[in-house]
């Protein structure tokens, strides 16, 4: 969950029941936290019948791609997808609303973006068992692409790279102070690993912006949402829906040739003209490495905590991604 300074004491609790009840005509009596979703302050709701997932959130930067997600979900529940959270739509037919934390609470943002879906039972489970069925319920949304929706257009580009330059520029001009300086001391110690994978990015970026056909409705982390519940499987956390390349829904698997065996093969059977292409692969491996390197450096500027930063650098699965990107 992103970090903000909302106290959710009982003044805020209770105007949330009230809000979701005036709203929705949702009678909630018991409101649990939900640990699903990164941007989001997720609750799972109780009411005397049913139970219902709301997601508020307070990240300015990510709201319009939150609100803007909602049609797409909606669209594609609409069409017969049964795997993901059906949006509960408020008594005016709206997919969601601002909520506001109560005047007394301290807040960087007072104001959030509240959906409420269906609630979805389950565990959060990611197995190699389960890419079989994840990449055949993947193949169901690529067939039901369209346009028009107001979601990003993945570019090919090494903004990843330079947005995380700037960053260590900004955290170079800070005063300084002992995290500050082991954080940048990590980065010097990796000073020619981070040269070579933000090369390679800007060469793959001008490689693959050749050809931008194959775009489809991508989720970009439906492993690390995949549930299994009641004998069922769901992938859930459409925030970031984008049309991109199959490739964004792929590379974090690509080190394993059965992997990229099976996602072509399930491409195939669901009768998609498309196979996956090492170099967008490959691509996306140094995109997302800068990708969440810069997550963990907006934590860090934002709170001065860089733990995460270590951890990822010297003892992460990314690597094993950035070695088969270097082979292509």
């Amino acid at each position: 969950m992103y970090r903000n300074y909302i106290q959710r004491d009982s003044e805020y609790m209770n105007r949330l029941k009230d809000v979701i009840c005036e709203q929705y005509h949702i009678d909630v009596i018991d409101i649990t936290p939900a640990k699903r979703g990164y941007y989001g302050e997720t609750w799972k709701l109780e009411t005397p019948d049913n139970f219902y997932f709301a997601k508020l959130d307070y990240f300015k930067r990510h709201q319009k791609i939150f609100r803007n997600s909602l049609p797409v979900v909606d669209y594609l529940c609409e069409n017969g997808i049964g795997f993901i959270n059906n949006v509960i739509k408020t008594r005016d037919g709206k997919l969601n609303i601002f909520f506001d934390a109560p005047e007394s609470t301290p807040v960087l943002s007072s104001s959030a973006v509240l959906g409420v879906f269906e609630w979805i039972d389950g565990e959060n489970i990611e197995t190699d068992e389960t890419k079989t069925p994840e990449y055949q319920m993947l193949c169901e949304i690529y067939k039901l692409t369209k346009s028009g929706f107001e979601i990003p257009v993945f570019e090919f580009s090494d903004k990843a790279a330079v947005d995380f330059y700037d960053k260590c520029k900004r955290l170079n001009a800070m005063p300084q102070s002992k995290p500050g300086n082991h954080v940048l001391s990590l980065f010097e110690q990796l000073k020619s690993e981070l040269s070579h994978c933000s090369s390679r990015l800007a060469y793959l970026s001008s490689v693959c912006r050749r050809d931008k056909s194959h775009f489809y409705i991508t989720h970009g982390d439906a492993g690390g949402n995949f549930i299994v519940g009641n004998g069922r499987n769901y992938i859930v956390d459409w925030d970031e829906v984008m049309y991109a390349p199959i490739e964004r829904d792929a590379w974090v698997m690509c080190c394993h040739s059965w992997a990229v065996k099976l996602f072509n093969n399930t491409l195939k059977q669901a009768g998609i003209d498309c196979i996956l292409r090492p170099e967008r692969l490959a691509f996306y491996c140094y995109h997302m490495f800068f990708y969440y390197l810069c997550e963990f450096m907006n934590d860090f500027l934002s709170h001065g905590e860089g733990r995460e930063i270590e951890g990822y650098l010297f003892q992460s699965w990314i690597w094993d991604r950035i070695k088969f990107a270097d082979t292509i």
